[in-house]
């Protein structure tokens, strides 16, 4: 290269990087070009799908961050982020475009803290659920946007109250002992949705997503699950009623992760509202019927928080970068916490990878399955605990094992096969032979998660 063009080159990916870590709204191009701009500056480690289309057929995208982009690696845990579910709740859908910019920008530098999370995590982020809604938000503008412009999607139904209601069904079923986990969609949910929420819900299906987070505006906390109250007999929008999950210390110990790691959410006083510590059950706050982030935990594997990030919905783009600087930690500390628990493989005594089996933990009644490779990822807080893998035709096994602050604890299951012993034949004298302790085991049926459903 001629020595007069380097200085000249050098000028132009300065600008390009300026350009890149520039504070403005994006409209719907400019968010795919943002998009695409990340993936061809860290083409090694990124890639970028659709999920689906948008009622008015915008392109749902998805930026994927890995070391093998578009493969999962067994034991390599998945995490997403969801933005702008509501489409005039902004700050997200610019905070995910920012952080994209910058896992690309610090892998490049070699950011050992970045790298590392990239080549040990599979990230997908998708900055916009709801563009159709944006749009119609943007029109308006940060100044003169109504509190519900642009909300809901363009047949004006709110996203976040459109999946499947499995809380009424685990509710009933708890009366009868049933699950709390990986409850079967009704026959007909397809004609109940959205396209962008039928298109989330065929995505979560598809991936075995361990941990996860959707973001909002119009508040300052980190909200987790139940979003919906058990208790049906108010009818008031705004009642309050703590419901917790079986897995309400480690939920807590999650949004607790973004707020203190958040510049002011941890305080706790903000747009109006005291939240203790910046956090919040969904139900204790005020009850929401057919959220994501319930849905997530009572359908999937995965365990999903709903972050309110600013109390303007549309914030101007004046506040852009300190909101970012306030988020920029918090966001990637959050990912990090997909790193915690137990994780492993369950096989069969050829070292065949067995999907779909139960992982029970004792103590806590919400079980999570393994992934079509044999692998299950398991958060959990530190502490001992006694762990069964069951799966239909083998013997369960039951594990005791510790688990430490830092990374997951690994633990393997190799199943036995529950073999069927024939009762012996009768003899030829005509006598019997008592066959009462030959009979055959039960074996408690796995729920198959993912793409086996």
């Amino acid at each position: 290269m001629a020595r007069w063009l380097r200085p000249l080159v050098g000028a132009l990916l300065l600008l390009e990087v300026a350009a890149a870590l520039s504070f403005l709204h994006h409209r719907y191009e400019e968010m795919v070009q943002a998009l695409f701009r990340v993936q061809s500056q860290c083409p090694y480690v990124t890639r970028i799908y659709s999920i689906g289309r948008s009622v008015e057929g915008r392109h749902l995208y998805v930026l994927e961050f890995s070391d093998y982009p578009g493969i999962h690696e067994p034991l390599e845990p998945e995490f997403k982020y969801v933005g702008n579910m509501h489409g005039n709740e902004v700050l997200g859908r610019e905070l995910l475009l920012q952080l994209s910019e910058f896992l690309c920008e610090e892998y490049r530098r070699g950011n050992e803290r970045i790298t590392r999370l990239i080549h040990d995590t599979r990230i997908h982020i998708m900055p916009s659920m709801n563009p159709d809604g944006y749009e119609v938000a943007a029109k308006q503008g940060p100044d003169s946007n109504g509190y519900l412009t642009g909300r809901n999607n363009a047949n004006g139904v709110d996203l976040n109250r459109n999946f499947p209601d499995l809380n009424t069904f685990m509710y009933y079923s708890g009366e009868i002992s049933g699950p709390n986990h990986h409850i079967p969609l009704p026959d007909n949910w397809k004609s109940q949705v959205e396209p962008e929420t039928l298109a989330v819900i065929q995505w979560i299906s598809s991936y075995n997503f361990v941990l996860s987070a959707n973001l909002h505006g119009g508040a300052v906390v980190a909200n987790y699950p139940y979003d919906k109250s058990q208790d049906q007999r108010f009818r008031n929008h705004r009642r309050t009623v703590n419901t917790p999950t079986p897995d309400d210390k480690l939920f807590q110990k999650l949004a607790k992760t973004y707020s203190y790691a958040h510049g002011w959410m941890h305080r706790g006083w903000n747009c109006g509202d005291y939240f203790a510590d910046g956090i919040t059950n969904g139900a204790s706050w005020y009850s929401l019927s057919k959220g994501m982030q319930d849905f997530n935990y009572l359908y999937t594997n995965c365990f999903e928080i709903t972050l309110e990030l600013s109390c303007n919905k549309f914030p101007p783009e004046e506040d852009l970068e300190r909101q970012w600087m306030a988020n920029r930690e918090a966001l990637v500390a959050f990912i990090e916490e997909v790193h915690q628990g137990i994780k492993g493989m369950v096989s069969d005594e050829n070292n065949n990878g067995i999907a779909g089996a139960v992982i029970s933990v004792q103590g806590i009644s919400h079980d999570i399955t393994s992934g079509d490779m044999g692998d299950y990822f398991r958060l959990l807080l530190p502490g001992t605990y006694t762990v069964t893998a069951s799966a239909e035709g083998y013997q369960p096994q039951m594990v005791t094992t510790t688990v430490g602050p830092a990374a997951p604890s690994l633990v393997h299951f190799q199943l036995k096969q529950d073999v069927v012993r024939k009762p012996p034949e009768r003899k030829a004298s005509g006598t019997r032979t008592n066959n009462k302790a030959l009979q055959k085991k039960v074996v408690p049926r796995a729920t198959r998660r993912g793409t086996q459903r």
